[in-house]
C-alpha cells in the first residue's frame, strides 16, 4: 500500500558516504524532531534528475530551510557509492544529503517503486517528494509517470507558502 498524508515514514536504514567510508542512517532517526524533506529520483545520473530534479533542491536550499525545513534528502534505488558521485558531480555541498536506499527496501515501504526493467534499469523509485515533519508525512507528491512538476522544489515552496 502506498504511503498517504498523516503515516509515519516507515523504518528503514538508508546508507550515506561519510569520510570514513559508507554508514547507515535510520529512517526513524533521520525524521524524528525534524522537518525533512525527501525527494526521490529513478536513478542518479539520468537526464531529469541531473539537469532538474537534483539543481531545483540545491538552488532553493536556503528558501526551504528559511520556511522551516531542517534538512533536505536526495534519495535513489542506486548503490552508496553511485549517490556520493553524483552528490560531488553536483556540487551539493551540505545543501543536500544523498541518501542511498540501494536494495530499494525504503522505496518499497513507502509503496512508490518503479519497475524499470523494460528500460534495463531493475527496481527503482518513482519520483516523489514528501514532507515529513518529526516523523509524519505532512506533504506528499508522486508524479505521474515520465513527468517533471509536483516533486520540484519549486513546487514544495509553493505548498509551503
Amino acid at each position: 500500500m502506498t504511503i498517504k498524508e498523516g503515516d509515519s515514514i516507515p523504518e528503514a536504514k538508508l546508507n550515506e558516504m561519510t569520510a570514513d567510508g559508507p554508514n547507515g542512517v535510520s529512517t526513524k532517526d533521520l525524521c524524528a524532531g525534524k522537518t525533512v524533506a525527501i525527494f526521490a529520483v529513478p536513478g542518479a545520473f539520468t537526464p531529469t534528475c541531473s539537469a532538474q530534479h537534483l539543481p531545483s533542491y540545491v538552488q532553493n536550499a536556503d528558501a526551504l530551510k528559511a520556511k522551516g525545513v531542517d534538512e533536505i534528502v536526495c534519495m535513489a534505488v542506486n548503490d552508496v557509492f553511485v549517490m556520493d558521485a553524483w552528490g560531488k558531480d553536483q556540487n551539493v555541498g551540505d545543501k543536500v544529503r544523498m541518501l542511498a536506499d540501494g536494495n530499494g527496501e525504503f522505496t518499497t515501504a513507502l509503496g512508490l517503486e518503479l519497475d524499470g526493467t523494460g528500460f534495463g534499469l531493475g527496481q527503482r523509485s518513482q519520483r516523489f517528494s514528501i514532507l515529513a515533519k518529526d516523523g509524519v508525512v505532512s506533504q506528499l507528491n508522486v508524479e505521474a509517470g515520465g513527468e517533471y512538476r509536483v516533486s520540484s522544489a519549486e513546487h514544495m515552496l509553493e505548498q509551503l507558502g
